[in-house]
Formats: structure tokens, C-alpha cells, sequence
């Protein structure tokens, strides 16, 4: 842990002495960019991405794009009706500048596609990127940002580039507005002479120019139980998952164009929210929360959410009241057409209308995710997700016009935080879990793997605890006119926030095996009791095992030790660094110390937070169970159109995906027969996972008994211990349990005392 905190302190004091300016190392359009290494190409996409929503400070991105002529240059494009519809609709008029690009919007959608295709079919990186300077200077920033994450996700030329975080490009959706005000007020006055002020405000200022604003530091909103656990929900490494998911599988690139009907990008896409859903229940059974229902259209909805998020326009999302009513005269046709392509669905499920085999989740995952296009039109497809978004949106009878103030759910950099989504998504997997139902059991044979027998399973002790870290949002407030000609900022703004991490450890898997052979791990851990603590069966906790690693692994004849450090587990990253240390080190431009792509490209783009492995502990320990299952390689059980090595090249692997063909989540994904289950080369054992003290000053001092300690009136934050206050016996005994417990925002031994 000293370690992570060291690597911690060096990147915030590196950020503190890195320039904007090295950007302009290397100037575009000199020279042809056709053969650039990756971190050349880099250094491109940085520039272009950087305070977006401003004018870019760079002259050569203007040069470029005064001088480059898109209708001159339709032959250097694979698609010339591509370029030329893009224009169509840039001459009738995009989204303008400066308004806030909606991910859910019909409009807004369909003109960053059009971008994404001119950037997608560009046929070189140099034409791609000059094309990206065109369009840098003339459309809007975030549909451009989209457009141009999107096209980098996809275009072979781009593997390798790292992208600036999203909550750095643009830290309005991920930052709280009080901390986004309180940057603003730092740029603009001298508030930083206050000591006074900035005592009061939780800013800290260094001698670098660097302000640290503590996130904390304000008011604390609360609508419900799920706020509890907003750590987890509004944690900017989760909501970046979320957002990259979508990335990678955009739900309107359809087969036809894109030729993605060579990958099990739908049933990728199902299994990841399945899992998120599962990881989510993890986190509330540690606060002894029960299961979340899924979302009722028909009855009030009880969970309000309070987003805390201000726009650059100045609007703040909306806030969703408690016990609010879904239903009204503007948005009544979703509810008609939702209940038409739910009912559709069902019925061939449940009828046998629908041909049920294995590999059918594919098409039933991409109707309810997308990628199932009505007619040919990308953005016309069907989609059950969004719609059920659509019927919670403020501003359905507005949904098609360019000012468009959204939801959290309308954003995927967002939706994770309001609990409503995980409502939804509750619903989609249960339509999932249907058709699962309709399929046979495994066999005992499917089980087993002769000749191979789990013998133990050990791990280090599983320690959890709330640590900080800091956030560049400089990016969130803008450049004067001689910053603009320095280019950079004099100031370096950070968000200071408390996430939930863990130690790194180490699991043990001890294997006999009579033969030498290939095989497939798969690691998960999932709970052992419910909210009510009653002992769970394995079909009752079939749905909340997380797959934490798969792996393939070469068994040796004899006794085998796998190891596996929670680090190295498949899919899963460390933090991303600040893009700022990224400069320094690409500033060498030699060619030495390259990166290799599988390891640093996939990784950082899709890769799930190593730190929300675990669900925060108790200090008593909150028991889980690990369960390992070494399963022989299979292959052939797949559609004949998927082919594996296409999903390699486009890096997108997760889970078992290029390993074997056997469906995502085996063996949990379908109801088990009991007595077929249990075989040698599977094991469940026992875990339990810790909390340290939940001090964000110290990670590293003794676990703090916070038995007597009672929870500020007005706060829901249970695992800020600044936000406790210790109360005597007498005054305790005086008060009264009854109370107590009107004084607290809720019972202070299901909150604090749980071991």
C-alpha cells in the first residue's frame, strides 16, 4: 500500500510540473503522418482532445483545418457517399457549438455517426487525422469527441493510442457542481490569498500552481437507501467501464456496414451488464441491502436521484423526486411500443416462436441492447434499453430538438449513477434469464473434466478500504486569451475524491491432473448469504457469482499450482494515469521504451477498476465464497459466422470470448441439476473480506471501532468517518433508542456495526 500511495503522490507532483505546451512538439500536417509510430499518432489525438470546449489552441490544427477541402479530397475516403451525405447534412445545419451533446438523442446520435463514418472510412491515418482537424474547428465539441473516441475504438491504424480519460476530456458528467463551481472560482478571482476561504472550501494550493479541491467538501444530497452506496454508483472508473462498453459495441453499428457479425459482440454485451448487476448486488448485501426489483412502469416510481451535476451550459440535470409518476401524455408511445417489442419478445420465447438454441442469445442480446437495425439506417434500431430511458426522461415532448438538457440516464458516462438504471437493467437480464430458462441443464459430462481434480484454493488475506485520489479537471474551466497563446494553463485543477479500493492479493489453486493438457480457469466469487442472512444454494446465487478471471493454462501431468495475482487477472486495469505523465513520457520520441498494445491499448480502454474487485468489507469480515472450476477447451459450439481470430484483432475479448466457444458465464448461466453438478475439477471455498479503517487520512493505521459513533443527521455518507461523531453512554441512555434513531438518517447498528 505505501508503495500505491508513493506511485500516488510522484503522478499528482509530476502533473505539477508538466506543460500543456508539449503538446506542440510535433505539428501536424508537415509531413505525412501515413507511417507515424504510436506515440506520434498519440500526440495527434491528445491535441485534439484537449479543452474541447474552446477553439483549439493549436496553429496547425488550424492551418489544417482552413486549408483541407473535404469536397476536393472524396477520393481519399473508402465510402464517397459518406462524405458526401456528411456535407448534406453539415450545409442544412449540425448541433451548434456549445451545446451539450446527448447520447440519447435521436437527432444528436444521427449526425455523430455521420461524423464517425467520415473518420472511420478515412483511408490513412493521415487523411484521418487531417479530417479530424476539419472537423475539430466547425462541429460540436462532444459529438466531435464521441465521433472521434468511437473512430479511434474501431480503425486498426489507431491500436495502441491512449485516450485521455473522459472524465478528464470532459469532467462535467463525472464531477460534482460544487466542486466544478469552486475550480471556476479559483480561476477567475484571488481567492487563493484567503487562507480562510480556502480552509472552508477544502482547497489546497501548492507552489506549482496545482489546487487541490476536496470533493467532500459540500453538501451532501440524499433521496433514498441507494445512496449509501454512491461511492460505488458514482465512481468515474465505473462509469468509464460503462461508457467505453459502449464504445466498443455501439449499439448502431450493424452488421451490414460493419461487418460485426463476426463477433459475439451481443452476448459480450448482455453478459457485462449481467455482471455489473451482479457486482452491484455484492455492494449492497455488504450494507445488508436486500435485491433490487425490477422497474415497474405502472406504479409510482419510490427512487428519486439527485445527479449533482452542473452542464458547461450552466443547466444542472434534472433531479428525479421521489414516488414520481412515470406515465404522461408525452411519453405514452414509448410505453406502447415498449410493451409491443417486450410482449413480441416473450411470447416466441415462452411459445417457441422463436427457435431456442444456445447460441440464439446473440440475436435476443442485440435486440435488447442493440444492434438489430429495423430498417438501413443506423440509428434506426431497435432497442428496448433505450427506450425504457426515453419513458424517463424529462424531456420527452423535446427529445428531437438540439437544446436538450439530459438525465443521468440519457448519458452512458452517467447512467450508472442513477439507481434507476440498475432498475432497468434488472429488467433486461430477467428477459435474458428467460430465455436461459428454455435451455437444457448441462450435462454431468459438460461439468466435468476426467482426470483433472481441484484440490484447494487459498488467497491472501482480502482487504479493503476507502483511499483518495486526485482527478485533472483542468479541462473543465477555460483559457484566457494568454493562456491560449502559451498553450497551456497556469492552473492545474484537481478533484480530490474517496473511492473504494483493496489490496492487491494473490489466489492459490492447487490442481491434480493424470495428463498434460490445455485448460480453461475460470475464477469466481459470489455471496454465501442473502441480506437476511440465510445460507444461499448455488441456484439461488446462480446470477450474483462475479467472474473475477478466465485464463487458459497448460496443465502438467502430476500436481499443479496456479497463482494468479488479482493485478494480472483477465480484463481487469490498473488506474489510469494522468494524461499529463502520459506527455512526458511520449515526449521521447527515439522509439524506446515502447509499449506493447495488447497490454497497455486494451487495458486501458475496456478493462474493468482492479480496485472494485471487492465489495467493501467488514471489520469483521464480510463472508463471500470463491468458487474455481477448471474446465477442458472447447470449441465449434459457436455460430458458423463467428470467427475468434477476427475478435482478436479487434481486441475484444472479454471473459472467454477468443479463449473457448462455451457461452459466457458457463456454468452458472443456466438452472443446475444438483446432482449432476458437483465434480472433481470444481471447488467452492470460503472467503472473507475485510475493512480496514475507514479514515481517509491514513490507509494504513489500525481498524477504528466505530460501535459508539453515530451518523450526522443530515448525511447518508457511512463510510466518511469525519462524518461521525462520537456520543457517550449517558447521553445515549438519556436519548433513547426510539430517539436515536429520529436523529440518525437510519439505524446506526445496521450501518456502523456490521461484522
Amino acid at each position: 500500500m505505501k508503495l500505491l500511495l508513493v506511485a500516488a503522490c510522484l503522478a499528482v507532483a509530476s502533473a505539477t510540473v508538466i506543460k500543456d505546451d508539449n503538446l506542440s512538439g510535433f505539428v501536424i500536417g508537415k509531413e505525412s503522418m501515413v507511417n507515424m509510430d504510436v506515440k506520434m499518432k498519440e500526440l495527434c489525438i491528445l491535441k485534439l482532445l484537449n479543452h474541447i470546449l474552446q477553439p483549439t489552441m493549436y496553429e496547425d490544427i488550424r492551418e489544417v483545418a482552413r486549408e483541407y477541402m473535404l469536397e476536393e479530397n472524396l477520393d481519399k475516403y473508402l465510402k464517397v457517399d459518406v462524405v458526401k451525405h456528411f456535407i448534406e447534412t453539415f450545409k442544412y445545419g449540425m448541433l451548434p457549438r456549445g451545446e451539450v451533446f446527448v447520447h440519447n438523442n435521436e437527432l444528436h446520435l444521427d449526425q455523430a455517426i455521420k461524423v464517425f463514418k467520415i473518420l472511420y472510412f478515412a483511408k490513412d491515418f493521415d487523411i484521418f487525422i487531417k479530417t479530424a482537424c476539419w472537423l475539430r474547428e466547425r462541429i460540436n465539441g462532444g459529438m466531435f469527441v464521441y465521433a472521434l473516441t468511437c473512430a479511434c475504438f474501431h480503425r486498426t491504424d489507431c491500436a495502441g493510442i491512449t485516450i485521455p480519460a473522459p472524465y478528464e476530456i470532459y469532467p462535467y458528467f463525472f464531477v460534482d457542481s460544487h466542486v466544478i463551481n469552486k475550480a471556476f472560482m479559483m480561476k477567475m478571482t484571488k481567492a487563493d490569498t484567503d487562507p480562510l476561504l480556502l480552509d472552508y472550501y477544502g482547497i489546497k494550493v501548492t507552489d506549482k500552481n496545482l489546487f487541490v479541491i476536496d470533493w467532500r467538501k459540500g453538501v451532501r444530497r440524499s433521496l433514498s437507501e441507494f445512496d449509501k452506496i454512491n461511492y460505488f454508483t458514482e465512481d468515474v472508473d465505473l462509469n468509464t467501464y460503462m461508457y467505453y462498453l459502449h464504445m466498443n459495441y455501439p449499439y448502431w453499428m450493424t452488421d451490414d456496414v460493419y461487418n460485426l457479425n463476426k463477433e459475439r459482440r451481443g452476448e459480450i454485451l448482455m453478459y457485462a451488464n449481467m455482471q455489473l448487476l451482479a457486482r452491484y448486488r455484492m455492494e449492497r448485501l455488504a450494507h445488508s441491502m436486500c435485491d433490487i426489483k425490477p422497474l415497474m412502469l405502472d406504479e409510482p416510481l419510490k427512487v428519486g436521484y439527485w445527479p449533482k451535476i452542473r452542464l458547461h451550459t450552466g443547466d444542472e440535470m434534472p433531479v428525479r423526486q421521489n414516488n414520481m409518476i412515470v406515465l404522461n401524455h408525452n411519453n405514452i408511445k414509448y410505453k406502447r411500443q415498449l410493451d409491443d417489442v417486450e410482449r413480441f419478445i416473450r411470447d416466441g420465447i415462452l411459445t417457441g416462436k422463436v427457435e431456442l438454441k444456445p447460441e440464439d442469445i446473440e440475436s435476443l442480446a442485440r435486440l435488447l441492447l442493440g444492434g438489430i437495425g429495423l430498417i438501413k439506417d443506423d440509428a434506426k434500431v431497435l432497442l428496448v434499453t433505450n427506450l425504457l430511458r426515453k419513458l424517463l426522461g424529462y424531456g420527452t415532448y423535446n427529445m428531437n430538438k438540439y437544446t436538450y438538457v439530459p438525465t443521468a440516464l440519457d448519458m452512458y458516462s452517467t447512467c450508472l449513477r442513477d439507481p434507476v438504471f440498475w432498475m432497468i437493467m434488472k429488467r433486461i437480464v430477467d428477459t435474458g434469464n428467460l430465455f436461459k430458462k428454455t435451455l437444457p441443464g448441462y450435462t454431468r459430462d459438460e461439468f466435468d473434466f476426467p482426470g483433472v481434480k481441484v484440490e484447494q484454493i487459498t488467497t491472501d488475506k482480502l482487504v479493503t478500504f476507502m483511499d483518495e485520489y486526485d482527478i485533472d479537471i483542468t479541462n473543465a474551466v477555460y483559457l484566457d486569451k494568454v493562456e491560449m497563446q502559451k498553450k497551456r494553463s497556469d492552473q492545474i485543477m484537481a478533484a480530490r475524491m474517496r473511492r473504494l479500493n483493496h489490496h492487491p492479493f494473490k489466489v492459490s489453486v492447487d490442481v491434480v491432473s493424470d495428463k498434460a493438457v490445455d485448460a480453461v480457469v475460470r475464477i469466481f466469487l459470489g455471496p454465501k448469504y442473502d441480506c437476511l442472512g440465510r445460507l444461499l444454494t448455488v441456484n439461488d446465487k446462480r446470477n450474483d457469482m462475479l467472474e473475477i478471471d478466465s485464463f487458459l493454462y497448460k496443465l502438467e501431468t502430476g500436481k499443479n499450482t496456479i497463482v494468479r495475482n488479482s493485478l494480472e487477472m483477465h480484463g481487469v486495469i490498473e488506474q489510469r494515469p494522468w494524461t499529463r505523465s502520459i506527455l512526458t513520457r511520449d515526449m521521447d520520441t527515439t522509439g524506446s521504451g515502447a509499449r506493447t498494445i495488447e497490454n497497455w491499448w486494451y487495458k486501458t480502454r475496456i478493462g474493468f477498476p482492479h480496485r472494485l474487485l471487492l465489495p467493501l468489507g467488514h471489520i469483521g469480515g464480510l463472508s463471500l465464497q470463491m468458487y474455481v472450476i477448471v474446465s477442458p477447451v472447447r470449441t465449434g459450439l459457436l455460430q458458423p459466422n463467428i470467427d475468434m481470430d477476427t475478435m482478436k484483432q479487434r481486441h475484444a475479448c472479454r471473459w472467454t470470448s477468443c479463449i473457448d466457444t462455451m457461452p459466457l458465464g458457463f456454468p452458472f448461466d443456466r438452472k443446475i441439476m444438483m446432482t449432476h453438478f458437483y465434480t472433481t475439477n470444481m471447488k467452492f471455498t470460503d472467503v472473507l473480506v475485510f475493512r480496514k479503517d475507514l479514515s481517509t487520512t491514513s490507509n494504513t493505521s489500525k481498524d477504528v471501532d466505530t460501535s459508539d459513533m453515530v451518523m450526522k443527521k443530515d448525511d447518508l455518507t457511512c463510510y466518511d468517518s469525519d462524518m461521525l461523531m462520537r456520543r457517550s453512554y449517558k447521553d445515549m441512555m438519556l436519548m433513547g433508542v426510539d430517539n436515536m434513531r429520529r436523529m440518525c438518517s437510519f439505524d446506526k447498528i445496521t450501518l456502523l456495526n456490521r461484522s
